[in-house]
């Protein structure tokens, strides 16, 4: 049973460098974009979140940058880090990186994969509960509508952990803006 959790990451991962060969090797055939300046074909962005509660406070900033290969394909990298406490309970840092390739077969559809690798680090208050420190994978698929540099859509982990994820479930809508 352990060697199926090991086959199974295997084949994510030749999924997405296969995904990025086809990317790059797709992206050679577009002569135009080839005489323009590497920087010109760069686009930055991200996200941030903030919520504050009764007893639970929660930030978040998560900055990425994009490269077009041409108006259908992108590929990037990004950082995140998250704080999260909840009072009287604990408190949790989330730090990690991620790799997303984009797809829009049209220009309001936005398809999407990202590759997203976290350290978890948690302290409870209480000593009855042991401090813990992991890390935790996570790929995503998504679909968004797009509006110029706006994406609104919805992502789904299909690496999800119940028990470490640090996400609630594993849906998670997004808004992804580039500019």
């Amino acid at each position: 049973m352990k060697d199926r959790p090991t086959k199974v990451l295997k084949n994510i991962l030749f999924s997405v460098f296969t995904l990025i060969f086809i990317t790059l090797a797709h992206s050679q055939g577009d002569s135009s974009k080839a005489e323009n300046n590497f920087w010109q074909q760069v686009r930055f962005g991200g996200g941030i979140g903030l919520s504050i509660g009764n007893a639970v406070f929660s930030a978040t900033l998560a900055p990425s940058a994009v490269y077009d290969f041409n108006r259908q394909f992108s590929l990037g990298v990004g950082l995140n880090g998250t704080y999260y406490r909840q009072k009287n309970a604990f408190k949790s840092t989330i730090l990690g990186g991620s790799v997303i390739s984009l797809f829009n077969p049209i220009q309001e559809i936005q398809l999407s994969g990202e590759f997203e690798q976290n350290h978890v680090s948690q302290n409870f208050d209480a000593v009855a509960f042991q401090d813990d420190s992991y890390w935790v994978p996570a790929l995503f698929v998504g679909m968004g509508y797009r509006v110029q540099q706006a994406t609104i859509g919805l992502r789904y982990d299909v690496l999800y952990d119940n028990d470490k994820s640090v996400y609630a479930t594993p849906w998670a809508p997004f808004i992804r803006v580039y500019f």
